[in-house]
C-alpha cells in the first residue's frame, strides 16, 4: 500500500511497484489518517509511508497502524533524512526507511527485507544511526517542548509551567498545542501517558 500526499509520486511509485514481479499494490491514501482506514480495509503486507504530511504525519500513522495491525511491515519513504525523523519512524516501529530517490532495486530488495521482518535503511543512514549521540525521549518535540511535556506529565497546570520557565501563557499553550499536533494525541491526560511511557 501507497501513502503520499502527492498523487503524482503515488502514481509513478505505483507503476514502479507494478513492475516488481509478485508485488500488488492493495491500496492508496494521500495522508496518515486516510492510511489507518486503508490498513485496514486492505490489511496489506507493506505500506510505503511518507513522513511529512497534511493532517496525519506518516510518524503518528505507523505508530497507529501497528497498534492495530502489527502483522503489517512499515516502509518509510521520505525525501526527509534528518536524524530525528529517522529515529522517531523506528521508535513508531518502521522497520525501513528509504529516500524518495531510491533506485527501483533498493526499493524492491527493502521491500523483500521488511516483508520477511527484517529492518533495511538507506545506504549511508544505517552509518549516521550508529554513530549519533544519545537521543532525546521524543526526538520529533524541541528541547523546550519535551521539557514542557515532562512538566505535564508532573501534573502541572499551563500556568505552573508559565512560572516556572518564565514564559508568557501564550507560548506555553502553543507549545502544548505542538507537543499535541506532533504525538498524535488529543489530550492532557494522552500527553501525560505518552511521556509516562517514554520514562519522562
Amino acid at each position: 500500500m501507497i501513502v503520499d500526499d502527492h498523487p503524482l509520486f503515488r502514481d509513478g511509485l505505483r507503476g514502479l511497484l507494478e513492475s516488481i514481479p509478485g508485488v500488488e499494490v492493495a491500496g492508496e491514501a494521500g495522508d496518515g489518517a486516510e492510511a489507518v482506514a486503508v490498513v485496514a480495509e486492505t490489511r496489506p503486507d507493506v505500506v510505503l509511508m511518507d513522513v511529512a504530511m497534511p493532517r496525519t504525519n506518516g510518524i503518528t500513522a505507523t505508530r497507529e497502524i501497528l497498534a492495530r495491525h502489527p502483522e503489517v511491515a512499515v516502509l518509510m519513504i521520505s525525501m526527509v533524512d534528518e536524524d530525528a525523523s529517522l529515529v522517531a519512524a523506528l521508535r513508531a516501529g518502521a522497520l525501513g526507511y528509504l529516500r524518495k530517490d531510491a533506485t527501483r532495486d533498493d526499493v524492491r530488495t527493502a521491500l523483500d527485507a521488511v516483508a520477511r521482518g527484517h529492518a533495511v535503511l538507506a545506504p549511508g543512514l544505517a552509518r549516521r544511526l550508529l554513530t549519533a549521540p544519545p537521543s532525546r525521549a521524543f526526538d520529533e518535540l524541541t528541547v523546550r517542548e519535551e521539557e514542557v511535556l515532562r512538566m505535564i506529565a508532573d501534573g502541572r497546570t499551563n500556568e505552573e509551567i508559565a512560572a516556572s520557565l518564565v514564559l508568557s501563557l501564550k507560548t506555553v499553550r502553543n507549545h502544548v498545542s505542538n507537543i499535541y499536533a506532533k504525538l498524535g494525541v488529543a489530550s492532557r491526560t494522552q500527553a501525560a501517558i505518552r511521556a509516562r511511557e517514554a520514562g519522562l
